[in-house]
């Protein structure tokens, strides 16, 4: 899996804090990247996430997608040879509770553990319902034949932990070894390239970004170093290798190792 980015590649780290998303700053009118990092930065804070501090972030204009982005109600099912990739509901909490008490799953993520609870998992469900589908693109990955969910993946952040929207997925260990991480990211990476974007203003980590003024739009996606088979993924897939780093996960200093796919400008 590819951490949050998270869940992965055959594993996804997704972040364990939920965007704070009441109050003034959802209209539409208020709404921008820097409100949108301070609350992540407030939640990430509560949750012992450690981000880039202030001073070690650069602004930067970039082509991206445009915030708020189109809500579940709003994007259309995308499918592929065997694959049926559709907005996340309420009632795929079961299945979804099925792959996280997945200990093979769930190793790769941040949490490094199983969901204890349903609504433990429910809590990891709700950041991708409305209103938060407004900063996240996440998708259920289901078999196209079937309807079955055997995964979820997409965009968890926007912006992320570094300022530039984070990817991701996880998908149940009976799906491994298919070619269902490749098929869908080759196809949620067509729905996102293909969204509207504007020039913006960002805050991103100086260290993820090359140049300075009007850069290329970065999607970002980060793997644990020893996670050979996510990184052979990403790159069929399109995204580079650009940058190696540690986090500290507790008492565990984790290798690790971030991704790019650039959206031309």
């Amino acid at each position: 899996m590819v951490r949050p980015i998270g869940w992965g590649f055959g594993d996804f780290k997704a972040p364990e804090a939920d965007v704070d998303l009441s109050g003034e700053w959802m209209d539409s009118k208020v709404f921008s990247d820097s409100t949108v990092l301070r609350a992540f930065r407030s939640s990430a804070s509560k949750a012992g996430i450690t981000m880039a501090t202030e001073g070690e972030f650069v602004t930067v204009k970039a082509f991206l997608p445009t915030v708020p982005l189109p809500p579940n109600s709003e994007r259309p099912a995308i499918t592929t040879d065997r694959l049926l990739l559709r907005a996340l509901q309420p009632t795929d909490l079961e299945a979804l509770h099925v792959l996280r008490t997945q200990e093979e799953v769930m190793k790769w993520t941040s949490a490094r553990c199983i969901d204890e609870s349903i609504e433990k998992t429910k809590s990891k469900l709700d950041p991708f319902l409305p209103p938060h589908d407004l900063i996240t693109a996440n998708f259920a990955i289901c078999l196209k034949e079937t309807g079955e969910l055997i995964g979820i993946g997409g965009c968890h952040l926007y912006p992320g932990r570094h300022g530039w929207p984070e990817a991701g997925y996880m998908l149940r260990t009976d799906a491994w070894g298919k070619g269902f991480a490749t098929e869908f990211l080759t196809a949620w990476l067509r729905f996102w390239s293909e969204l509207p974007r504007s020039e913006r203003e960002v805050r991103v980590d100086k260290e993820m970004v090359i140049g300075e003024g009007v850069v290329d739009g970065h999607l970002i996606a980060i793997t644990e170093a020893s996670n050979s088979g996510s990184q052979k993924v990403l790159v069929k897939c399109g995204f580079e290798r650009f940058r190696e780093f540690t986090e500290v996960d507790g008492t565990e200093t984790v290798n690790l190792v971030a991704f790019r796919f650039l959206t031309k400008r």
